[in-house]
């Protein structure tokens, strides 16, 4: 009698189980037909067209809120392509504006990169900060500390240096930011580079991350508080930072993105995506890096909104499919590989469409490289997962870090002995090792 009872139990708590992934496979098709509609309805958009005279003012600088432009960036390992990147800041076609580029060390090569171009480019008016202060445990805060104290705009544009800037970019951004919003930001895609990683790359940013980004934005425009900032290129009001006791209050936190967005929200500005996403061109990249990445976030995410430690897992497709078919068996009577192989056909198309939205056109590989690479994130991406759970401790650049629950966080090693250990590297020729070490955090 007893067994019957336990056996009654058990078969009731798997059918429960069954039918709630059934609705969450559901929700998680809503969430894909979401992130498509407002992709297709957001991104690339360039707005109504301007009149003449609107135009002429905007090309004399005449009634244009100024943006400083704060550019955090570390030499060490070298990025080929950090020229490319920063001269692109110097040609944007916004009228009013100003470069502060934040330097942490004496020596960065990458004070020779802004020096050439603040040379080549004479009349726009930039300006070098060398050495970081120390007002928390985050590196990008301590090294815009000076920079944010000298901004001369009332607009911030915080981006780091991996990113490409189209030239209408900015003009776009400034026309988003009304009186009641604090934050205009730019989802995460990527510049079109040579190579499997880099395709591997465009697929995770143009698929699974911009799902989400897509979707959450929808929820933060209803006015749910859902934040969604990714730190990559946002134009931040100033004194909404100033009010929250200016950058320096959130060098506390690893993810000052994650802060500043929710420091608007609980003050009443709310937050908007650009039309053009921030394209990120770094020129070291690889599929460890994005694996890093991905790991190091995982673990923010975590500390910062627990519920992702159960509701992430479950949002990637394989484990979704093989859950949800089992249920489909229990409560549809479903077929177990007929109903996975529809779900793995229906998301990759999904997934193909939503590239080719964040592309504004088909990427540049063939449907077949885009195959093999989908199957090869989707059959991984549970072992970001397993990684970020191995340890608590975050590796970015040459500093290991711990975050407590809601988000504070300690760092563990001395930094400066961390540098320089990376600068004797460089100097002894070992920069393939550095960069393996420091890649994962070239954001």
């Amino acid at each position: 009698m007893v067994e019957i009872i336990w056996w009654t139990l058990l078969t009731t708590i798997y059918e429960v189980l069954a039918a709630f992934m059934l609705v969450y496979w559901v929700a998680i098709w809503i969430v894909h037909f979401i992130a498509i509609v407002h992709g297709c309805h957001k991104m690339h958009r360039r707005g109504p067209p301007q009149s003449q005279a609107a135009a002429d003012a905007l090309e004399k600088g005449e009634g244009v809120v100024g943006v400083t432009v704060l550019k955090p960036l570390v030499g060490y390992p070298m990025d080929p392509n950090l020229m490319t990147n920063l001269e692109s800041y110097f040609n944007m076609e916004y009228p009013k504006f100003e470069l502060r580029f934040c330097v942490a060390e004496e020596g960065d090569p990458c004070i020779m990169v802004v020096k050439q171009l603040m040379s080549k480019y004479p009349n726009v008016d930039s300006t070098l900060h060398v050495g970081a202060s120390d007002v928390g445990v985050n590196p990008k805060v301590n090294n815009l500390f000076k920079g944010y104290q000298e901004a001369r705009y009332p607009l911030l544009l915080i981006s780091d240096a991996s990113i490409f800037m189209k030239p209408e970019a900015l003009t776009e951004m400034v026309s988003i930011m009304a009186s009641n919003i604090g934050i205009v930001h730019q989802v995460p895609y990527t510049t079109d580079r040579k190579g499997w990683p880099a395709t591997l790359e465009k697929l995770f940013f143009g698929g699974a991350h911009c799902r989400m980004y897509l979707f959450l934005n929808v929820l933060d425009m209803l006015n749910l508080k859902v934040n969604c900032v990714t730190g990559m290129s946002c134009l931040i009001r100033k004194k909404m930072l100033d009010h929250g006791g200016g950058i320096g209050a959130f060098g506390q936190y690893l993810a000052e993105d994650y802060f500043f967005a929710r420091y608007s929200q609980a003050n009443g500005w709310g937050l908007r995506i650009s039309s053009f996403p921030a394209l990120q061109n770094h020129g070291v990249y690889s599929v460890q890096a994005l694996f890093s990445r991905a790991v190091r976030w995982t673990k923010l995410r975590v500390k910062m909104a627990p519920v992702s430690m159960f509701l992430d897992p479950l949002s990637e497709c394989v484990l979704l499919g093989i859950l949800s078919s089992l249920a489909a068996t229990v409560h549809l009577q479903a077929d177990f590989l007929a109903f996975f192989l529809f779900h793995l056909l229906a998301w990759i198309l999904a997934d193909w469409t939503l590239l080719n939205i964040m592309q504004n056109g088909p990427p540049p590989f063939s449907k077949f490289e885009f195959a093999i690479t989908w199957l090869f994130r989707e059959f991984t991406a549970f072992f970001v997962y397993l990684s970020a759970f191995q340890n608590s401790e975050i590796q970015w650049r040459t500093s290991r870090f711990i975050v407590h629950w809601g988000g504070r966080a300690e760092r563990i090693n001395d930094p400066s002995d961390a540098a320089a250990a990376a600068v004797a590297c460089i100097d002894n020729n070992e920069k393939t090792k550095v960069a393996g070490l420091t890649g994962v955090s070239i954001v």
